[in-house]
């Protein structure tokens, strides 16, 4: 009987998809097919394993990604605070896209002070990134949604050659540009209510996309809280940790190392060491972040400093640090630490495309 309710369950939500989702062309993009768009790109050229690359259902732009999006300041915003929302800083831009937008769309493509980024989010693995727009000798483009998943995950599209890039591998693994990869630009995961505090002044994505979509309502039922269930399995399984725990990674190169939020309950700072290179992380039960450090960096006691304010950590000099690794205040004001490549995910998607990840 469990096993039928699973599978009425999954029928219900493949059926959901297939007829609300007919705002965009419904193209064809068969996987293993004799064309993927581009007649000088045989298809059958994957990085990946063709037979794990799933057709999801929707189609090609089934899922229809958002492309001239609409903000908000935060001050004239309505969420919950413990809505989770996608922050990033670029200049002097900053803004939030909030999942239960991004559930519906997956991708928005962006312009933060003339620099084309493609933001996008996989509701099926919870992971969030953004990159640079382009590819090769700074082509610009757009990406959609190709309507194909590897081990769960989305596959985005660029529009200019038709080639699939996978989200958690950052890399084309289909096409023209095959092996491209994207110049990465950190993003932060965490809930409105601490997201407001820190950027009062943010923009926010508005549910002005252009489209009719039942925002507030979760796609996949019960999806990101069974962890048994899952729409296409991934492989491997690895049962260190629940499927669908929310977790952090530290990506580096084919490795990866992960963070529980627990471990930051109530705020926690630590130095830890992954592949030769020294990591500050920081977090509490709403947000992890990481910075890779060095020489006098590696040395300094840092301290969770947190307090409804852009003020994230504080360190034995005097200075104030924000989550995006600046230095606000103190003697090494100006001053700006690097980030890792890192993902908020849930646990399999980590496990699965970066097999035995250490568990911090």
């Amino acid at each position: 009987m469990k096993k039928f309710k699973s599978l009425f369950i999954i029928f219900l939500i493949a059926l959901f998809y297939s007829c609300g989702n007919s705002d965009s062309p419904n193209n064809e993009n068969d996987p293993d097919g004799s064309s993927n768009g581009n007649d000088n790109n045989p298809v059958s050229t994957w990085l990946i394993p063709i037979e794990d690359v799933k057709d999801g259902g929707p189609g090609k732009d089934g899922i229809p990604s958002i492309e001239n999006p609409n903000f908000n300041l935060a001050s004239a915003t309505t969420l919950d605070d413990d809505e989770i929302v996608i922050g990033i800083k670029i200049g002097n831009t900053i803004r939030a896209y909030p999942h239960y937008i991004l559930d519906w769309h997956e991708i928005v493509n962006d312009t933060f002070e003339d620099e084309k980024i493609t933001i996008s989010y996989c509701p099926l693995t919870g992971t969030a990134f953004a990159w640079e727009s382009s590819f090769g000798t700074n082509t610009e483009t757009t990406f959609g949604v190709s309507g194909l998943l590897y081990n769960s995950n989305l596959i985005l599209y660029d529009r200019v050659t038709d080639s699939n890039w996978s989200q958690m591998l950052l890399q084309c693994v289909n096409g023209d540009n095959i092996g491209e990869r994207p110049e990465i630009y950190n993003v932060v995961e965490t809930n409105w209510g601490t997201w407001k505090t820190m950027y009062p002044n943010s923009e926010v994505l508005t549910t002005q996309t252009g489209f009719d979509k039942p925002y507030g309502t979760y796609p996949y039922g019960a999806y990101r809280t069974d962890d048994d269930f899952f729409l296409f399995i991934p492989s491997p399984l690895n049962p260190a940790l629940p499927n669908k725990q929310r977790v952090f990674t530290i990506i580096d190169d084919d490795f990866a190392k992960v963070y529980e939020f627990s471990d930051f309950q109530g705020g926690n700072v630590v130095i830890d060491s992954f592949r030769n290179k020294n990591y500050l992380i920081a977090g509490d039960e709403n947000i992890i972040i990481a910075f890779e450090v060095s020489g006098i960096f590696t040395q300094l006691d840092y301290s969770y400093a947190y307090n409804n304010s852009e003020v994230f950590l504080t360190d034995n000099e005097g200075n104030s640090w924000s989550i995006f690794g600046e230095v606000l205040d103190g003697p090494r004001v100006g001053q700006k630490l690097s980030n890792p490549i890192n993902v908020t995910s849930m646990w399999f998607a980590t496990a699965a495309f970066y097999p035995n990840p250490q568990i911090y």
